[in-house]
Formats: structure tokens, sequence, C-alpha cells
């Protein structure tokens, strides 16, 4: 019995080549995984949106240096989806202005709008109910709370249905 002999891809020169393909658009890599048997995963996002020719042009970029006669592997190029959690830096400046929905580490479950971003760290308004003093009932207000990204589990665009 004979037995193709896959070798591993070499996931510097995957991003690297990833890199060059997107290089003068405002495409940004997500993330790049290789999972067990030579499948590929590249996710990419944009601040327009990604589209099918796109996707289709970053995989011929990618066959073009990974041959596949000489590694066997699958590939697949898309968009971060839509309830993905928000992984890197370019996903939170995207979405400034929405409403994101925030798990912390320690349990607390959030949702406000994003409102800035730092290089490690991100500001949520978040709408909080207080009683001001000598009022009867306690009214909603606006409170910024600023996040450190790896003090979230998961951070996602929250799908409102109106």
């Amino acid at each position: 019995m004979l037995f193709k002999e896959s070798k591993m891809i070499d996931k510097q020169l995957l991003a690297e080549t990833v890199n060059a393909a997107i290089a003068g658009t405002d495409l940004f890599t997500v993330e790049i995984r290789i999972e067990p048997g030579n499948n590929i995963v590249v996710e990419l996002d944009s601040e327009t949106g990604i589209d099918i020719d796109t996707c289709a042009t970053i995989t011929r970029k990618i066959e073009a240096v990974f041959d596949r006669d000489k590694e066997d592997y699958d590939l697949e190029v898309g968009s971060a989806g839509l309830t993905s959690p928000l992984k890197v830096r370019g996903q939170y400046l995207k979405n400034i202005g929405n409403e994101v929905e925030i798990l912390t580490r320690d349990g607390r479950k959030l949702s406000g709008v994003l409102t800035a971003v730092g290089d490690d760290d991100f500001t949520v308004e978040i709408a909080v109910k207080e009683r001001p003093k000598g009022a009867k009932r306690p009214v909603t207000v606006m409170k910024a709370e600023t996040f450190k990204m790896a003090d979230c589990k998961s951070v996602k665009y929250s799908i409102k249905f109106k």
C-alpha cells in the first residue's frame, strides 16, 4: 500500500504569502490556522467587507506559492463571520459605533456601544441604571467602561433585529 507523504505547511511562509496578497488593500488578517491534515483556514476582514471574488483572488495567490503537487492541502479563504468573536484590533476599529456583547474572564456579560480602541484595550458605553439622590425611580445613564482585550473571553458584534 502506498501513502502519499504529506509534509507540514510552513506557517511563516503562508503568513508572508497572505500579507503580500493583501498588500495595498484595506484587507487585514484575522487568523491563519493550519489544522490537522494540512487543512488551511485563512480568515480575512476589511472596513468595506469581502466578496467571493476577493477570496478567490487570494486563494489563487496562495496556490501559486504552495504547489498542490508537492504539498497536499485543503485551503479555505473567507471572511470572519458576522457572529464570530472579534480577534484582532482591525475588527475592533471596524466596529466603532456598533453595539457589541462582551463576556469578561471574570464572568460578566455586558453589552454597549464600542466607542474607542487602543493598542490593547477598548471602551464601551454601557447603559447603567442608577437612582439619583432623592429620586423615586432609577434612571438609565450611559457610562464608559474600558476593558483590556486580554481580560475578555469574547467580544462579538451584537446583531439586533428591529
